[in-house]
């Protein structure tokens, strides 16, 4: 009987260890999970702040020049710091709504566009056929720089390549389908003919010359 139940209280004790150690491995484990969520977070924290730093600088430095600007029209004397600021006023609100629209349009492609599919289609593997991609999207895309450079930006931040966005830069800029009506109506026919026939080749070759010589520059 006495040795019944010694057995019986070596188990129970043999029991109670296993469980403690259990329960320390979990919380091992746990810790060890929240170290990485914490550790995760503060380099998406490091990594926006980055970002941050890297918008605050131009806005600093433009913020700079137009305080010079203002005060140089008060100086000038005539009230032309106030004209100047009511012609910024009417720029703004003519192109804020544009704008609006265009960093939701960009906004929505980072995050509905799956990054494989970008990655397929215009990122580096893409080759010849993302640059070929971005010159056309380039030539077509609507609207000025406002709408053009937002989405150059985000394509390039979700994974596109170099050359692709600067394809896309400079079909917008060089082929501008959108503007050749009004060039043509100005210009005429034959020098806007001259002009393409000059300048078609250009937004592929600066592609191919950006992922050629700056594969990783960005």
């Amino acid at each position: 009987m006495n040795l019944y139940g010694y057995w019986m209280r070596l188990k129970r004790r043999k029991g109670k260890m296993r469980l403690q150690k259990t329960s320390f491995i979990k919380k091992q484990s746990c810790s060890k999970g929240r170290y990485r969520v914490e550790e995760g977070s503060s380099e998406m924290t490091t990594e926006k702040g980055g970002r941050d730093f890297k918008m605050l600088f131009p806005t600093i430095i433009m913020g700079l020049i137009a305080g010079i600007l203002i005060l140089a029209g008060y100086l000038k004397g005539g009230g032309q710091h106030v004209t100047g600021l009511r012609i910024a006023g009417n720029m703004t609100i003519q192109i804020l709504p544009l704008l609006v629209c265009a960093f939701t349009v960009a906004g929505m492609a980072q995050v509905l566009i799956p990054h494989d599919i970008l990655a397929k289609w215009v990122g580096t593997e893409s080759g010849i056929r993302g640059i070929m991609i971005g010159t056309v999207a380039g030539g077509f895309a609507p609207g000025g720089p406002y709408v053009s450079l937002p989405i150059a930006a985000t394509l390039l931040r979700a994974g596109a390549s170099v050359g692709t966005m600067v394809a896309f830069l400079t079909g917008w800029s060089l082929w501008a389908v959108g503007r050749l009506p009004m060039e043509v109506g100005i210009m005429g026919w034959k020098f806007t003919l001259v002009r393409l026939a000059c300048t078609f080749f250009f937004p592929p070759l600066a592609g191919i010359l950006a992922n050629r010589l700056f594969p990783h520059f960005i």
